[in-house]
Order: C-alpha cells, then sequence, then structure tokens
C-alpha cells in the first residue's frame, strides 16, 4: 500500500528551528582521516579467508565442509544425513540447479523417501507449517563474513526467512568467491547496490551459526530461538 505524507515540510522546519538552526536538505558523506574497518584482513587472498572462516566456525559451534561442485552433492548428501535425513525445505531458487543439485533434491531424495519442500510463495500458510516441522533447512549465503563467521541471505518472495530460522538445522551453502573479511565489505556491496537503483531485499538476515543467545552471566545457550545445529558448506570452485 502506498500511503501520503502530509505536513512534512512544516514539521521538519519546525524541529530546525527548535534545534536552533537551518534545516538541512541534505548531507555530504564525511571523509574520515583514519578508516581502521578496511585494514582487517586487508590484502587476504580468498583461501586465506577460508582459513580465518574455519577457525572462526570453531568458535560459533559450527561445522563446515569445504567441497567442489562435483562433489557439491554427495557433500549435501551426506551433512543431511549426518543430521538424520527429513523432512527437507529449501528456497525457491535456479542456482541449486546450476549448482548441480537437482538430481539429488528432486530425484534421490524423493526414491529414498525423503520430504523435501521447496518455498512456494503462493502458499504461505503451509511454507511456514513445512519450515516449522522440518528437520534442514537449506539455503545460500549472498555474503560470507569470515571475520565473525556469519552467512547473508537475502529474502524475497521465493526465499523465505523461515527457512533459515524455523528447522531444527540449517545448511547453508557458500559460494568460495562470496567470501568477505568482515561486516564492512557487505556494508559496502549492499550499499553499491542501492546507489545503483537495484532491487534490495526487504530482508537481510546476518546469521552466525546455529542460534544462540546467553544470560548476564555470559553463558552461551544454543539453540534458543532457532536450528540447534549449523553446517557451512563451501564450494570453492564457485
Amino acid at each position: 500500500m502506498n500511503g501520503t505524507i502530509q505536513n512534512r515540510e512544516s514539521f521538519l522546519t519546525n524541529i530546525a528551528k527548535q534545534l536552533g538552526r537551518e534545516r538541512k536538505t541534505s548531507v555530504e558523506k564525511p571523509i574520515w582521516k583514519f578508516n581502521p574497518q578496511d585494514e582487517v584482513l586487508k590484502g587476504a587472498s580468498q583461501d586465506d579467508l577460508v582459513e580465518v572462516l574455519k577457525e572462526q566456525c570453531k568458535s560459533i559451534n559450527t561445522d563446515i565442509v569445504i567441497t567442489n561442485t562435483e562433489k557439491l552433492p554427495d557433500s549435501l548428501k551426506e551433512v543431511v544425513k549426518n543430521y538424520g535425513g527429513g523432512p527437507i525445505i529449501t528456497w525457491k531458487d535456479n542456482r541449486f540447479d546450476e549448482y548441480g543439485l537437482s538430481h539429488l533434491m528432486n530425484q534421490e531424495w524423493p526414491e529414498a523417501g525423503i520430504d523435501l519442500h521447496v518455498w512456494d510463495h503462493t502458499k504461505q500458510e503451509e511454507n511456514i507449517e513445512k519450515a516449522n516441522f522440518a528437520n534442514v533447512g537449506i539455503t545460500i549465503s549472498e555474503i560470507t563474513l569470515a571475520e565473525s563467521g556469519t552467512a547473508v541471505l537475502f529474502s524475497s518472495k521465493d526465499r523465505g526467512r523461515t527457512v533459515s530460522f524455523l528447522p531444527a538445522t540449517s545448511v547453508i551453502i557458500m559460494p568460495k568467491s562470496t567470501i568477505v573479511p568482515r561486516m564492512t565489505q557487505a556494508a559496502q556491496f549492499i550499499r553499491e547496490k542501492v546507489k545503483s537503483g537495484e532491487q534490495v531485499a526487504s530482508c537481510i538476515n546476518f546469521i552466525t551459526g546455529p542460534s544462540n543467545s546467553a544470560d548476564i552471566e555470559m553463558i552461551p545457550i544454543i539453540g534458543v530461538h532457532g536450528p540447534i545445529k549449523a553446517t557451512y558448506i563451501v564450494v570453492e570452485n564457485l
């Protein structure tokens, strides 16, 4: 729905007046003398970033598998098997086909009696119900932050956000090319999309391993409000 804005100009002018200054209608981005955020892992190669990610996964209770497109179906199959099989829920995403997973998802798993539900934006309640009772949710990372071990997921009508947090376990496929040093580069990536006029996801999720929280004593509790286990599958030649 498109709403209407009334009395905006007079409202903002009045606020500026109360602040004792002229109303500002444009803002220039400051040029900072120091930018320490750009120095973290500066010059690191993709292989270096993979090693940083692997080390960080130890701190966030997350398993990590390194594979390539040829071995990806077997790697994913093994991870799901170790989690106890289905039911499984995934996004509706052409990249699963591009990554060579169509045979596994459309034939092998159904023939083995493993239920797989692909997100369908026309079936809202069914999607949520399937995600709620799914054992495994499979998604794809758009940007991967090596420093914190974080996957960045862009939601859309075909990529429901409940796929990543309602199932008991989460499997996130991470193309090696998506790995960047830290949040700094993710923010820059998203900003460039906005500046170029691209459609940006209305919901961007930053997911760091399985669900976790901590009380006032800072004792971590895993699986409080989402997946209790998580695996990252890094695909080297993507």
